[in-house]
């Protein structure tokens, strides 16, 4: 019997060492106090917009403005520490509270450019100089920009918190060593305040050109990420939301001069990162 029980217990001993070394505990099974970190680049899309400028002499409303991104595509900026703010870029730090969510903060550095080839309509009161030459029957031309400019391109600063969750999707596709690749979908919430340095000029006018704390911004978002080796990845994301900037500096008259505006954006992300176990 005594025989018997020694057998049977190194037998089981056996068992479950090769059970271990079949099956290790992947790193990458758990994320839970993990930190990550990305950097990447973005385009965006914008819905037009009413945009309210307010002054001494003028209060007026253009309706229906148009705007663009303005990319650099790939381009050395992206990794030179002395020009990594001039594109349209994303940076990201994140922890790992639980094995599937995370909470961060980031930076979503976009350009917004007003179309400049087009005519909208106007309301409201703005100099008589412009009755007749520009504005027409309530329309403005705005193509010469002699009435206005008017861009967030140092940037359109989304300052944000997120809180998102993680899954491991690489069974789907018949990945088994996710330590060596790993694919997971992502998903999230966000919101924050909208911190641009606005360049425009109104009627000629000197331009203001401050950083200043202008609305807030909340968003949605879901992805992909990549992972190799453990440690680094690559994560694509799909990012929309709403913009609501009340408070916008226009000209050198930052206390009097001031515009306002709401739209929707559509961002997409590829960003590049690395996540450690701290």
């Amino acid at each position: 019997m005594k025989k018997i029980i020694f057998l049977l217990f190194v037998t089981t001993l056996a068992t479950a060492q090769t059970k271990t070394i079949d099956n290790p505990t992947r790193y990458t099974a758990h994320n839970k106090g993990k930190i990550y970190f990305y950097w990447g680049g973005n385009r965006e899309k914008f819905s037009k917009s009413d945009i309210h400028f307010k002054g001494e002499n003028y209060d007026f409303t253009l309706y229906d403005v148009q705007a663009h991104d303005k990319p650099k595509g790939w381009h050395a900026d992206y990794i030179n520490p002395g020009n990594m703010t001039i594109p349209q870029t994303n940076a990201r730090l994140g922890y790992f509270i639980t094995d599937h969510y995370n909470i961060s903060i980031g930076l979503d550095h976009m350009k917004y450019v007003m179309t400049q080839n087009q005519q909208v309509n106007i309301s409201g009161t703005y100099p008589t100089i412009y009755d007749g030459v520009q504005v027409n029957n309530g329309v403005v031309d705005l193509t010469d920009g002699q009435f206005l400019t008017f861009e967030h391109t140092d940037g359109l600063n989304y300052i944000n918190s997120e809180f998102s969750r993680v899954d491991d999707i690489s069974k789907w596709v018949g990945i088994t060593n996710t330590d060596k690749f790993q694919i997971n979908f992502t998903a999230g919430l966000g919101a924050g305040l909208l911190y641009p340095k606005t360049n425009a000029q109104l009627f000629l006018q000197q331009r203001h050109d401050d950083f200043h704390v202008a609305g807030y911004g909340i968003s949605a978002k879901a992805g992909l990420n990549f992972t190799f080796f453990k440690y680094f990845f690559v994560q694509t994301e799909l990012k929309g939301g709403y913009i609501n900037m009340q408070s916008i500096q226009t000209t050198y008259q930052e206390k009097i001069d001031k515009a306002r505006q709401d739209f929707n954006f559509l961002q997409t992300i590829i960003a590049f990162g690395g996540i450690f176990k701290i």
